[in-house]
């Protein structure tokens, strides 16, 4: 199959994106979905084949699918897509041109916070980084009807999460790392609020003016690289994360 060597490196992203979310306990089996725009290319975006574990996606076996719904690549055409991945991803991906990958996950403190009427709480520094700019989505039923896509993407808005309710939790990013990061926080962010719950004790609650100022801070990373620039998230953090993955099994590059 012809492709561009952007695409060639985007799709071993994406495949190591898929291994990674198995890898730290954020997939469901089969479901769930993460995909991403193939680079210069507004119509096209790449996507998991339903019915393969994230253990076994690879760069070569991603489907290339177009925005209107319309199969351009399959290697494996015992695979489909999933309608709702389609559904929620070709919603983004058609509306947000600044977005390069989406992510959406079914975990269980994922779920549980969707399930919780306060949302997440801006409870320790990693939920801070999403302080005030977490979207939320009504639940609508499974996502397989078109007409819920628009409502999906006003609800978004620009932000860079949203709580699905009664669901679970999607994340976006430029890049394939940007929106892996962010969904890790997210998690954890989620996770650590319900141990906090949980525990019964009194919360201390910081300040509005300290969220504020958190969450500014956290929009890219607090500390200086080399160079002396502030990367974006997920710039530093991917390099570490696919040598960790390539020490485990690097068969997802095939």
């Amino acid at each position: 199959m012809s492709m561009t060597k952007e695409e060639q490196q985007l799709r071993v992203d994406l495949a190591a994106c898929y291994r990674l979310v198995d890898l730290y306990g954020m997939s469901d089996m089969l479901l769930n979905h993460i995909s991403a725009r193939v680079p210069g290319d507004e119509v096209h975006f790449l996507i998991n084949p339903f019915g393969m574990m994230y253990d076994e996606v690879t760069a070569s076996n991603l489907i290339k699918v177009a925005l209107d719904g319309t199969v351009i690549s399959n290697p494996n055409p015992q695979y489909t897509v999933n309608l709702p991945g389609y559904v929620i991803h070709s919603a983004i991906h058609g509306a947000r041109h600044d977005v390069g990958c989406v992510l959406h996950t079914h975990t269980p403190a994922g779920m549980a916070v969707s399930a919780l009427e306060c949302g997440l709480l801006p409870l320790n520094q990693t939920a801070m980084r999403f302080a005030g700019s977490v979207a939320y989505h009504d639940f609508e039923g499974v996502a397989v009807d078109t007409g819920e896509r628009q409502r999906l993407v006003e609800d978004l808005g620009n932000n860079d999460v949203m709580i699905l309710r009664n669901h679970g939790l999607l994340a976006v990013g430029q890049t394939v790392a940007e929106a892996f990061v962010n969904i890790h926080r997210l998690e954890r962010a989620c996770l650590t609020q319900l141990l906090t719950l949980s525990s019964g004790a009194k919360i201390q609650m910081p300040i509005a003016e300290v969220v504020n100022k958190t969450f500014n801070q956290l929009r890219r990373a607090p500390s200086p690289d080399a160079a002396g620039r502030f990367p974006p998230h997920g710039e530093r953090e991917w390099p570490a994360l696919l040598r960790r993955l390539d020490k485990i099994d690097p068969s997802y590059r095939n």
